[in-house]
């Protein structure tokens, strides 16, 4: 059983069907297993412009479309195994389980897993390397 709490306006998705919540907070109760994501946990396709990015946005559209899973189980494999090479011992496990939680066909779980990740690369993403002036500034000798 899964208990949601709905802002105003918010929306979810159900096994692939948009819902809006009214103009007021409203509670649901999931009773049987279903895919569920919040408009919050989604990114619009232009946000797919990291590696770890893309595979999230691949995760995110076998929740929501069931009907590309197939298509897009490979990719998602590929890319997680990518990505486990890229990163150290603490992101690592994160992205392993996210492996295990496709194996299971637990999208949700497997997007959850690599939201640190991705939070991880965009502090990384923000380290920049020595500045240097632009041209017109430097001192000529």
């Amino acid at each position: 059983m899964l208990k949601l709490t709905l802002k105003p306006r918010e929306r979810v998705v159900v096994n692939g069907c948009v819902i809006r919540n009214g103009d007021r907070r409203q509670a649901l109760t999931v009773e049987n297993r279903a895919d569920i994501v919040r408009e919050s946990d989604l990114l619009k396709p232009e946000a797919q412009s990291t590696p770890v990015s893309k595979v999230y946005f691949l995760l995110q559209t076998a929740l929501i479309r069931p009907e590309t899973r197939d298509q897009v189980l490979t990719m998602i494999q590929q890319g997680l195994a990518e990505l486990a090479c890229c990163f150290g011992p603490e992101m690592r496990i994160r992205i392993m389980e996210a492996a295990n939680y496709v194996s299971m066909s637990d999208y949700y779980k497997a997007m959850s897993e690599l939201r640190g990740v991705l939070k991880y690369e965009a502090e990384l993403m923000q380290i920049s390397p020595i500045k240097r002036p632009p041209p017109q500034e430097m001192v000529h000798v």
